[in-house]
């Protein structure tokens, strides 16, 4: 296929008012390139236009679908802004490290509005996927192609549980000067939590092959959610070949349904800081380099909050090193509901981390509902898969709830159609 290319760059700047730091320049910085693409095959091929976005917006905007956005460094939704996206919009995040490190930020007050459709989703992915508008997939990325981005971030002001009861953080890889990176409320100088907060909408959103670096172990996750209200709504999400987490709560009140996380590189859901949500109708599904599809550890200060997970598929995979199902740890408090789970290795296990998480386990602040699991190879008895790794703390009936079934036989997880518009599904081959 023949292709002739016209290309026009046009670089604007218009000087903001904010918090950027010295590594984050406060400007916002587009560079179009428009580009028309004629072929041989008859068809009519538009023109789309590359946008590279650079610092902070200021000023309510919205990208539409026939455009591609690229982000160049930290991309910050500032307070009292609205960032609209259109269903069908390319955004895709240029490489690089710590300060050089691409990411969407939705800071505390501001909105993000993404909302796709089943046929039509938002896309978040690396600038070296070859992926074009109105295409759902390019073809020269994988899910082994992790960490050639950042990922999305946003921010909110609801409950959070930190150390020293302030009520307020600042969230995992943004420096603590840069105050666009904090969430939560600050209780010491008269704030209060807003539990219902707002920070927009997430709908029909695809997150591929990010968690660049930010230092030294600390890599973005796919998407972050700290002290998000729940107000906002995250509903039809996918995090794709991320490097560190799929999917982390921080804290906040956000409920989540229909959401899947493929061949992360640590933990698919994550959940801190006494998160106090509902994840709905989830898949999680191991990748070579996937650690656990759970990690949940509980409040780091007085404030309580117990999550819940409703409807869970988890896939498992024989050849990752780690590949657990579940890992709860320090002062984990929540509900796990109506789990199916196959294909882990017979190693694998659902684990009580310590003495503390095994005291909630006991006193119900850790309650396990139906549990069905297909037995991997080599283990006779689904108790065994329910380790209590506590050294002080004995506790009885713990697996109680889970039995053994045959892969197709399940009564309980996730409604895998409504998660047949993924990639994951396409990609992967998992006949959702």
């Amino acid at each position: 296929m023949k292709k002739l290319f016209l290309t026009l760059s046009i670089a604007s700047s218009l000087v903001l008012t904010g918090c950027l730091q010295s590594d984050d320049t406060p400007i916002i910085i587009e560079e179009t390139t428009i580009t028309n693409n004629f072929t041989n095959d008859g068809d009519n091929d538009e023109a789309f236009e590359t946008i590279v976005v650079s610092g902070g917006i200021a000023l309510d905007e919205t990208w539409t679908s026939d455009n591609v956005y690229v982000l160049d460094r930290k991309v910050v939704v500032q307070e009292g802004v609205t960032l609209t996206i259109e269903a069908g919009t390319i955004i895709k995040g240029k490489a690089g490290t710590n300060s050089l490190s691409s990411a969407l930020i939705v800071a505390r007050g501001a909105k993000l509005n993404a909302v796709g459709t089943a046929t039509a989703p938002i896309i978040f992915t690396s600038i070296s996927d070859n992926i074009e508008p109105g295409q759902t997939a390019g073809t020269n990325l994988n899910e082994s192609n992790r960490g050639l981005w950042g990922g999305i971030i946003m921010l909110g002001r609801a409950s959070i549980s930190v150390s020293g009861d302030t009520g307020l953080a600042n969230i995992e890889g943004i420096p603590a000067d840069d105050t666009f990176g904090l969430y939560g409320a600050d209780l010491e100088n008269g704030e209060s939590f807003i539990d219902d907060d707002n920070s927009g909408t997430l709908q029909y959103v695809s997150i591929r092959h990010g968690g660049a670096l930010l230092g030294e172990g600390n890599e973005i996750n796919g998407l972050t959610l700290g002290g998000v209200g729940s107000g906002t709504t995250i509903d039809n999400v996918e995090v794709i070949a991320n490097v560190d987490d799929g999917i982390e709560f921080f804290g906040g009140t956000v409920n989540a349904s229909n959401v899947l996380v493929w061949a992360q590189g640590d933990d698919a859901l994550d959940i801190d800081q006494a998160y106090s949500g509902t994840i709905t109708n989830a898949v999680v599904a191991l990748g070579e380099a996937s650690d656990h599809a759970l990690e949940i550890d509980g409040p780091e200060g007085s404030l309580n909050g117990e999550f819940t997970i409703n409807d869970l598929t988890l896939i498992g995979n024989t050849t990752t090193a780690n590949g657990e199902y579940a890992d709860f740890r320090s002062n984990a408090q929540g509900h796990v509901n109506n789990v199916y789970a196959y294909g882990f290795k017979d190693s694998s296990d659902v684990e009580l981390d310590n003495d503390g998480v095994a005291t909630n386990y006991n006193n119900g602040l850790i309650t396990l509902g139906t549990w069905e699991i297909v037995l991997p190879a080599g283990v006779t008895d689904v108790a065994t898969i329910f380790a209590n790794k506590a050294e002080n703390v004995t506790v009885t009936g713990f697996g109680s709830t889970a039995t053994a079934v045959t892969q197709g036989s399940q009564t309980v997880g996730a409604t895998t159609s409504a998660l047949s518009w993924t990639y994951a599904n396409t990609a992967g081959g998992f006949g959702f």
